[in-house]
């Protein structure tokens, strides 16, 4: 897999990104093996020349595939396009087929406090440890639809797995609605759900858009006086949002190697930035029932967390740093990274790793939730 611009084009260069400059036509410098000079700016700044990078030597033949699949996948313009309502984007119709066949569940469509949702149980029932025990999944899916088809991914495999009771509801997302809609609905169910369970035996988790609205529910619990859940899961994300995805190096490092496209500028005035995210369109970044993570007080209250992300997602960063503020608080915390893989990689049941991931979440929340 070659990383890089055309040579015409000149350098990779973070700098060019951060809008520090052109870089001129002439031929890059070469250190005294003849290789392209790596240069170093006042500010830190980096110059990386073109380079190819291989799959991660810790994948399994299975892992390898599957990210060259993603790779290939995201250079195929369908990538680009959102899929209506709840359809799947096509790379990942897949890996539907392959939980569909691989985990026995029974999926009940209901509404618990008004909100339409899916209720998923083992085909063998609910392991005798997890009857006064409850899972909530909060789907991903960029807070602009996936409901049901990514919930689903993520429900299925800690149903059947874990033996878990797993309730998946369709929270209120952009065009149509802002900030803190979802926060709210989450709320809703969280206290219906109170009427049955003992917060310490309610988990919560999410991946992606799913996994920034747990740490944001989790806030939201605090501002409504509720008690905090017994564990939560933030899979696939972090407690931060910047103008430039979640922040941190990921944007220029992790985006290109595990989506095999070239990261986005930063904000005005070194570049063009990204659009933020419509649900999230009129925020603060730094309000703290946005990005929890701004708040060591409001982490300081939070319930024992997983976070899982791998060196290629462009969540990676978000999830490190996010993990790192927790244990500053005296929380609880716990970090799982998969070497070589990318934004949401379990949702691929058939791969190694993603039974590796299903089985740190199943133990998680084993440990964490009261019997």
């Amino acid at each position: 897999m070659r990383i890089g611009r055309r040579p015409s084009l000149g350098l990779i260069t973070a700098s060019l990104l951060l809008g520090a400059g052109a870089v001129p036509a002439s031929a890059p410098a070469q250190d005294n093996k003849g290789h392209p000079e790596i240069k170093v700016d006042a500010d830190g700044t980096l110059h990386v020349p073109e380079l190819t990078v291989p799959t991660s030597s810790f994948l399994t033949p299975e892992g390898k595939a599957f990210l060259t699949y993603q790779l290939k996948s995201m250079k195929d313009p369908r990538s680009k396009i959102l899929p209506p309502g709840g359809e799947l984007p096509f790379f990942m119709i897949p890996y539907l087929k392959s939980a569909e066949q691989m985990f026995k569940v029974d999926i009940k469509e209901t509404k618990v406090a008004g909100i339409p949702a899916m209720v998923f149980t083992p085909k063998d029932g609910v392991k005798p440890e997890n009857r006064n025990r409850v899972l909530l999944n909060l789907h991903g899916g960029g807070f602009m639809g996936c409901y049901p088809g990514c919930g689903k991914l993520e429900s299925m495999p800690l149903a059947a797995l874990g033996g878990y009771k797993v309730i998946m509801i369709d929270y209120r997302q952009g065009l149509d609605h802002k900030f803190p809609e979802a926060s709210e609905d989450v709320a809703k169910v969280y206290r219906e759900l109170l009427k049955s369970y003992s917060p310490k035996r309610i988990g919560i988790y999410g991946c992606s858009a799913g996994g920034i609205l747990v740490g944001q529910s989790l806030a939201w619990f605090d501002k409504e006086k509720l008690p905090m859940p017994g564990a939560a899961g933030i899979f696939c994300a972090g407690m931060t949002l910047s103008d430039v995805q979640f922040g941190g190096d990921a944007n220029f490092i992790s985006t290109p190697f595990g989506e095999a496209q070239m990261p986005a500028e930063p904000p005005p005035p070194k570049g063009a930035g990204l659009p933020p995210i419509p649900y999230f369109s009129k925020v603060r970044y730094d309000d703290p029932l946005v990005a929890p993570a701004n708040s060591l007080e409001l982490l300081a209250k939070f319930p024992p967390t997983l976070f899982i992300t791998g060196n290629r997602a462009f969540d990676f960063s978000s999830a490190i740093y996010s993990h790192g503020r927790m244990v500053k608080a005296g929380a609880e915390a716990d970090l799982h990274v998969w070497d070589g893989l990318f934004h949401g990689f379990f949702m691929n049941p058939a791969v190694p790793e993603s039974r590796d991931a299903f089985d740190v979440m199943i133990k998680f929340f084993g440990k964490h939730l009261a019997r």
